[in-house]
């Protein structure tokens, strides 16, 4: 009955347990001999411990091929680049907003006592980045100054944009600002919404 039992353990340990476990455990074991069952039985339980590590080491070795071929998959080299291209259109919708925003709307002329920048419904400021569509010319605004009454459109047509040409046309009036284009031109005393003025081809030219 013993060597029935230890031909059954030689036969799973030769299928299921290392070479060198092997041949550690036939050493140790009197060949021939039925007295040696004790022997056979601690070789036994080294082959058990060996069988044990060889698996822990074989599922420590397939957990880490498992971490390699996750990180090594093609879609973790596609991610970054939507990314990009999202936080890039995200800044292209930013920028968009930004440059909407920096427009005056509405567009108010004033005297030299209004503050000039952007205006808005809130924040009642004077346009200085006037351009006419009319005659493509950039308005120009003179603080404290008002256009002469005898002012005409060759005098602009002629003298536009140099200052030491249009100030003969020039009076000193302290709260006026005197506005010109190359074809119109008006002297402005308080806050005025632009659109209430319909024979101005004025805009706003900020970008």
């Amino acid at each position: 009955m013993a060597e029935d039992l230890d031909e059954l353990l030689d036969e799973v340990e030769s299928k299921f347990c290392r070479p060198d476990a092997l041949r550690v455990g036939m050493a140790e074991r009197p060949k021939g001999c039925g007295g040696g069952t004790h022997s056979s039985y601690r070789n036994r339980a080294k082959a058990k411990e060996t069988l044990r590590s060889t698996e822990t080491f074989k599922e420590e070795d397939d957990l880490d091929q498992l971490i390699n071929e996750i990180f090594e998959e093609p879609n973790f080299d596609k991610k970054p680049f939507k990314l990009k291209s999202k936080s890039s259109g995200n800044t292209s919708v930013k920028a968009s907003i930004q440059g909407f925003g920096k427009s005056c709307s509405p567009v108010y002329l004033g005297g030299s006592a209004i503050q000039c920048g952007i205006g808005t419904n809130t924040s009642w400021r004077a346009c200085d980045h006037l351009r006419c569509v009319a005659c493509d010319f950039w308005v120009v605004s003179y603080n404290d100054y008002m256009w002469d009454k005898s002012c005409d459109y060759l005098f602009f047509r002629n003298n536009m944009p140099e200052f030491h040409k249009l100030k003969a046309k020039l009076v000193k009036k302290k709260g006026t600002r005197a506005y010109a284009c190359q074809c119109s031109w008006r002297t402005i005393e308080e806050l005025t919404d632009l659109q209430t003025d319909h024979q101005l081809r004025w805009v706003c030219g900020k970008h």
